[in-house]
């Protein structure tokens, strides 16, 4: 396995890249709306992106080997979409829950981020209590992250306060290493057992992107070849940041003005 740590000079690269794409969710928030299709979402940040950050959004033409290239610049995950959801001209409505799925590419470096969203204010009890714990559990285990812990104490953190709450925890999909590529070592699992796995080390960077779901773990493909969903079609909710284990603990990387905060900062 091939970790690439980063020196103090490409941190900043990648504190630049990460900024920005949390200032698209930032941006896109007032959109999120009944009535917007989400392929008018991905326009949006698009354009944002190109013409206002002057970036390029990472996942426009991502092929990686299997995939057919992605068509579009953000993905967009409504209600039982896990991930990797394809923008189109599905309408959102009232009580939907969407996560917007946001990757830059600044200079070369890339900044990965996603958050959820309520559309009109009026989801669900069981929508609102899922979107919360995935919440809780994203920075759950970003609070695992520091020089000698170990990849497996992050993925237990996280495994732990779902299945406690009585959901379930995505395995097929997983954070990821993240720099000058999309997709770099480690593979960081949103379950497992503390102790396990690699340690860490300053320097390293890489995604915690927990994939919660309200009812079993199992999930499809949709035909579109990249729109991931529950298999028992209940809803699934999904937060990412990315991360640099710093000497004394960790950076998050794409926190913007307008990102929820840690729920559990004294």
């Amino acid at each position: 396995m091939s970790i690439t740590i980063k020196t103090p000079e490409e941190l900043e690269y990648m504190r630049v890249a990460g900024r920005l794409a949390g200032e698209v969710l930032d941006y896109i928030a007032p959109f999120v709306l009944p009535g917007v299709t989400t392929a008018e979402l991905d326009r949006l940040c698009h354009d944002y992106m190109v013409n206002v950050q002057g970036c390029i959004p990472a996942p426009l033409n991502y092929s990686p080997p299997g995939y057919q290239p992605y068509p579009k610049s953000i993905c967009t995950s409504v209600n039982h979409q896990v991930c990797h959801g394809l923008p189109n001209d599905r309408t959102l409505k009232k009580g939907d829950i969407v996560n917007l799925d946001i990757t830059t590419i600044k200079d070369g470096w890339h900044g990965d981020t996603s958050r959820m969203f309520n559309v009109g204010g009026t989801a669900s009890i069981l929508a609102n209590r899922l979107v919360t714990i995935a919440h809780e559990c994203l920075w759950l285990g970003i609070g695992e992250v520091k020089p000698g812990a170990r990849l497996g104490d992050i993925g237990a953190a996280i495994q732990r306060h779902a299945e406690s709450h009585g959901f379930s925890v995505v395995r097929e999909f997983c954070g990821h290493g993240i720099g000058l590529k999309f997709h770099e070592e480690p593979q960081v699992l949103h379950y497992g057992k503390p102790g396990e796995g690699l340690r860490l080390e300053e320097g390293m960077t890489f995604t915690i992107e927990p994939m919660i779901n309200a009812g079993k773990a199992t999930v499809s493909e949709l035909p579109d070849g990249w729109t991931i969903v529950t298999k028992d079609r209940s809803l699934s909710a999904q937060w990412e940041h990315t991360i640099a284990v710093t000497a004394s603990g960790y950076e998050v990387m794409t926190l913007s003005a307008g990102a929820p905060p840690n729920p559990f900062a004294t």
